[in-house]
């Protein structure tokens, strides 16, 4: 069986775990984190040197790290993941986009708010800075989303599950949402697929 490490409130976590649920195959969650000091003893650090979730660890051992890269591992074969080359590389774009102009800005915003021990970072200057990017990444977002229904095109790919978990909880971060209505529909538009779990959901 898969057994999936991570943090069960972390957004790039999620992705690996809303994929794995859409496709219905089992997997094993073991929670470990930075919070705690899990991620740096020395039997993770084993499996993955740099210290950090999620780690993705194949039945015979291998190990796979980087919430993007075990996607497109979990995706290859499925819907999720276009076999056409053109499409396929429009549904990287969007993983690059999202590690480079989203997640920086998004999920670092939320981090600076939701856990105390970061406040030393959540500088004025930090927390305007993030909003101001934030919200440039969620106007590129509203602008492909005005055109098509999914992310990268009419399907729903892991371009979605990439974007998804760090957008439906920005407001908590304080981005304003009601500017995006495209990204809204978005939203529920994933939310209301068949085999759809809440960040909050771990396997049994």
């Amino acid at each position: 069986m898969l057994t999936l490490y991570g943090m069960a409130d972390s957004g790039n976590c999620y992705k690996p775990r809303l994929l794995l649920a859409r496709l219905n195959r089992p997997f094993r969650h073991v929670e470990v984190n930075a919070l705690d000091g899990s991620t740096r003893r020395p039997d993770f650090l084993a499996r993955n040197p740099n210290g950090q979730v999620p780690l993705l660890e194949l039945d015979d051992g291998r190990t796979l790290r980087e919430s993007n890269a075990i996607l497109l591992y979990l995706a290859e074969g499925t819907p999720f993941l276009p076999a056409d080359a053109f499409q396929r590389a429009l549904v990287c774009q969007w993983l690059f986009f999202e590690q480079y102009s989203h997640e920086p800005y998004i999920a670092v915003r939320r981090a600076l708010i939701r856990y105390p021990e970061r406040a030393a970072e959540a500088t004025p200057e930090r927390l305007s800075s993030t909003l101001d990017r934030g919200h440039r990444a969620l106007a590129v977002m509203e602008s492909q989303l005005t055109t098509t229904r999914f992310i990268a095109g009419e399907d729903y790919t892991i371009a979605d599950i990439a974007l998804y978990p760090y957008t439906c909880d920005a407001r908590s971060a304080g981005f304003e949402m009601e500017r995006f209505p495209a990204i809204a529909a978005w939203l529920d538009r994933i939310a209301s697929t068949p085999g759809h779990v809440a960040i909050t959901w771990l396997p049994r």
